[in-house]
C-alpha cells in the first residue's frame, strides 16, 4: 500500500527572502529605543570613542545603529532620602535624616555618564551630600540642631551642595532636614531647658503686663485726681449759688404743692417745703 507524502514547495528564493526578513526584523528591533516620559538617552558608540557627548536624545521613539547602545536615564527632578552620622560642633554625634531633590543637566547627560558613569547617583551625589552635612552641622551645638537652626542649616547644606557639584553637570534643586536624632540623654536636656526657657518667658510676660497694668491704673487715677481738682477751683461759691437756684427754680414747676423759702439757706439758698 503506498504512503500518501504531501509535499511542501517553497516558491524559488522564498526561503532566502524568509531569512532576510528574519535578520532585518531583528537588526530594526536592536536599532529602535522609546525614551520615556521624563527621560533622556545618549549613544554609547561601540565603534568609536564611547559615550557620544554631543546630543542627548529627549522622549520618543529613536532609532540607533545595530552596533551602538542607547544609554536612558531620568533627567526630571528626583529626590534621594538618607540618614548621615555627623559630629556637632562640641564632637557629638548625631543622626541627621535629609532628602536631596536634584536633576542632571539635560544637555550635559552624556558628559555626567562619561566623567562619572552611569551609577552617578552613588559615584558624584552621595559623597557631596556627605561631605556637605559634615562641614555644616560641625558648625552647630546639638541644641541648635534640635530646635531653631534647622532652616538655616538646610539652606547651607544646599549652598555647600551647590558650590561642590558646580561644573559637574548635576544640579541640586532643595534640601531637606527632616530629623536630627540627638542620645536620649542629651535629647531630655536639652527639652528640659527649652521648658524651663519657655516658662519664664512666660513668667516675665505676666510681670510685665501687671506692671503696665499697675501703670495704667496710676494714671488713670492721677488723672481723675487732677480733674477733681481743677473741678474744685473753678466751682465758686457764687457758682455754686447760681446752680442752687437754677435746681430750685425747676424743682418748683413740679406740680406738687411746697412752699418756697427764698434766701432762707445758707449762703442765701433757697428752702423749697414739700407738699402743705
Amino acid at each position: 500500500m503506498a504512503n500518501n507524502q504531501l509535499d511542501i514547495k517553497f516558491p524559488k528564493g522564498g526561503v532566502f527572502f524568509i531569512v532576510i526578513a528574519v535578520i532585518a526584523l531583528i537588526i530594526f528591533s536592536k536599532s529602535t529605543v522609546t525614551i520615556g516620559p521624563g527621560e533622556g538617552g545618549v549613544i554609547f558608540e561601540t565603534l568609536g570613542d564611547g559615550i557620544n557627548t554631543d546630543k542627548t536624545y529627549g522622549e520618543g521613539f529613536q532609532i540607533v545603529a545595530p552596533w551602538n547602545k542607547m544609554i536612558v536615564r531620568k533627567v526630571r527632578q528626583q529626590s534621594i532620602s538618607d540618614e548621615m552620622n555627623v559630629l556637632s560642633v562640641n564632637g557629638l554625634e548625631v543622626k541627621v535624616n535629609g532628602t536631596i531633590w536634584y536633576e542632571p543637566e539635560f544637555a550635559n547627560l552624556g558628559n555626567l555618564i562619561k566623567t562619572k558613569g552611569e551609577d552617578y547617583e552613588r559615584e558624584l551625589l552621595d559623597p557631596a551630600v556627605n561631605a556637605a552635612a559634615r562641614s555644616v552641622v560641625g558648625r552647630y551645638t546639638p541644641e541648635q540642631l534640635y530646635s531653631s537652626k534647622r532652616d538655616i542649616i538646610e539652606q547651607e547644606i544646599l549652598e555647600e551642595l551647590q558650590m561642590v557639584l558646580k561644573g559637574q553637570f548635576l544640579i541640586v534643586k532643595r534640601v531637606l532636614v527632616e530629623d536630627v536624632k540627638l542620645p536620649t540623654t542629651i535629647r531630655t536636656a536639652i527639652e528640659t531647658k527649652l521648658k524651663q526657657e519657655q516658662e519664664s518667658l512666660e513668667y516675665e510676660f505676666r510681670l510685665a503686663k501687671a506692671k503696665k497694668e499697675a501703670e495704667r491704673q496710676k494714671i488713670d487715677a492721677e488723672g481723675k485726681a487732677v480733674a477733681n481738682k481743677i473741678l474744685s477751683a473753678s466751682l465758686t461759691d457764687k457758682i455754686l449759688q447760681e446752680k442752687g437756684i437754677e435746681a430750685t427754680l425747676e424743682l418748683s414747676k413740679s406740680p406738687n404743692s411746697k412752699v418756697v423759702l427764698i434766701g432762707a439757706g445758707k449762703s442765701g439758698m433757697p428752702i423749697i417745703l414739700g407738699n402743705q
